[in-house]
């Protein structure tokens, strides 16, 4: 009886809960795919006009739009409309149950008087910090929308410094004589001095109880502002603009739901600093399908926090589906991390062409991030002219910024050991890369349980996998110009290559090293054709490369 009664009590207060959670936490695929909620809108237009605006490119807008988006939100939602014209203003606070619709030949047109954005706590990189006010921002709305064929311009040289490398001579040039100073050696220029020695400095825009918000106020023009930040918003609706020449991020979706970027153009300088594209941070069942991008750092990208901010916050980005865009310049086509510490799932990537971005498919992190990264699927994706990777996971990622506090770098498994596992890559082409797959994860904790299949790469060099474990690739062509190896083994266990295609004349085929590397297997694979199968080096062992149906 008392057995019993145990089980009973185990029962209810453990399995059926549990079953509950099962159930309420839905189990995405392609044929079940995170559904998005559309914003819906009153037919009721005010045009800006009637609020005092005016399209001559010198009068400055800032009221009269604001005005426009107020009005429209006080009787119970519908368009503001922007019509054909050139219309300077100052930052623009959006309200719920308002689409902001910019009619084809309307640009809005972001004043270069940096005194017009006041400061603001925002988000750097996940961590509270402050900045200057967004050109276009809202928090803790419903209902909410950019749309139209217009076009949302930050005049982002202004706030951003450019080193001398990065532009032409006659480009160079003109940036000199625009103002601003340079750095002492010649080879950076700042928008002033102010700038100048904030950055050289290298000071934190972080805030806390010992730096609040006014104190701040001797580095404000170094405080570069995202272009469009969303907080805490839900039926999120941009569609149709062009979003260019932001001075940090273009657009920042912060803990959004039912988050919709359609049909978007997004455009940066190649020189831009920080000109992400798309930085979906900490956001649920969102769609982004149809744009296009040309940026200065990661195109479309997710985040969701930093370091121990990130794990407190303990909102991942999810439920995502990225189909139908094309990126050409950016540090990566599609990006997770590297501020990645509340975890990202459940996101289906598909039918995307990234043309010369440095990276294809782009994952990132290092120790002391945290955060679970699993069930990412990827399927049609074609990349032309990749300067890096095609494919690329690497756990050793981190730039040091003056944002930056002390992280847990012991390689020991604890709350901020990054964990990327459970993807599936399939029908990728690539022409031209400088590799076709780069997996480094971490001795404590490897990158795993990755699916590749139905690949084309042709790259300079194929496979490497360090610190991976779980890894299959099937039916894999390789073409590559460095043959000495195909593919690099480094510490890497329960490897499966099934149906690989290679270089007849190859030197090697497999170059696998450390005692680490264990159950490696190659079916389906003519191994005959390389002039040597395989070399060991390190401490790998022959026996661990394990060849079946293979000639």
């Amino acid at each position: 009886m008392i057995k019993w009664y145990r089980f009973l009590s185990l029962w209810l207060t453990t399995l059926v809960p549990l079953a509950i959670q099962a159930q309420s936490t839905p189990t995405y695929s392609w044929t079940n795919l995170p559904k998005i909620a559309q914003p819906t809108f009153r037919k009721d237009t005010i045009t800006i006009l009637a609020h005092g605006a005016k399209s001559d490119g010198i009068t400055l807008n800032t009221k009269a739009i604001n005005a426009a988006i107020a009005a429209c939100n006080q009787k119970g939602g519908g368009v503001v409309l922007v019509p054909s014209g050139l219309w300077l203003t100052g930052p623009i606070e959006l309200k719920s149950n308002v689409n902001l619709h910019l009619k084809k030949a309307a640009t809005l047109l972001f004043t270069t008087d940096k005194s017009q954005y006041v400061l603001v706590e925002g988000v750097y990189e996940g961590k509270r910090a402050a900045r200057n006010q967004s050109p276009v921002s809202g928090t803790n709305l419903e209902n909410v929308a950019i749309t139209g064929q217009g076009i949302v311009d930050g005049n982002g040289d202004v706030w951003r410094a450019v080193n001398k490398g990065q532009l032409t001579e006659n480009q160079w040039k003109a940036k000199v004589a625009s103002g601003g100073v340079l750095k002492d050696d010649g080879t950076t220029w700042y928008p002033s001095e102010q700038f100048k020695k904030v950055s050289t400095e290298g000071r934190s825009m972080l805030l806390s109880s010992e730096k609040p918000l006014a104190s701040f106020e001797d580095m404000k023009d170094f405080l570069r502002p995202n272009l469009v930040v969303l907080t805490g918003c839900k039926k999120v609706l941009l569609e149709g603009v062009t979003f260019q020449n932001s001075a940090a991020w273009c657009m920042h979706p912060l803990m959004c739901q039912d988050l919709t970027i359609r049909n978007v153009t997004t455009k940066n300088p190649e020189y831009a600093q920080n000109g992400d594209g798309m930085d979906i941070e900490s956001c649920k069942n969102f769609l982004i399908e149809g744009c296009t991008l040309d940026v200065g750092d990661d195109a479309i990208c997710i985040k969701s926090g930093k370091d121990e901010e990130g794990r407190k916050r303990g909102m991942p980005t999810e439920n995502g589906i990225i189909r139908n865009n094309t990126v050409y310049n950016g540090h990566g086509g599609f990006v997770v991390g590297s501020e990645m510490s509340g975890g990202a799932r459940y996101i289906f990537v598909s039918n995307c062409t990234f043309m010369g971005t440095d990276k294809g498919l782009r994952f990132k992190s290092v120790r002391g991030r945290g955060g679970v990264v699993e069930h990412i699927y990827a399927k049609d994706i074609f990349m032309k002219d990749i300067a890096g990777e095609a494919i690329f996971f690497d756990l050793y990622y981190f730039v040091k910024f003056a944002t930056d506090g002390q992280r847990d770098e012991r390689p020991v498994v604890n709350d901020g050991t990054p964990i990327f596992r459970d993807m599936k890559f399939e029908n990728i082409v690539c022409t031209g890369a400088k590799k076709g797959v780069f997996i480094r994860g971490l001795p404590e904790m490897a990158v795993k349980n990755i699916t590749m299949e139905k690949m084309v790469l042709e790259a300079d060099k194929g496979v490497e996998l360090i610190d991976a474990s779980g890894i299959r690739f099937t039916n894999v062509r390789l073409i590559t110009k460095s043959t000495k190896p195909v593919i690099l083994v480094d510490n890497s266990s329960n490897l499966t290559f099934d149906t690989i295609q290679y270089d007849p004349q190859a030197s090697l085929l497999f170059s696998i090293n450390g005692e680490r590397s264990q159950a490696i297997q190659v079916t389906n694979t003519d191994v005959a054709k390389a002039k040597t199968r395989a070399e060991f080096s390190k401490g790998a062992l022959e026996k661990n490369l394990i060849l079946s149906s293979t000639n």
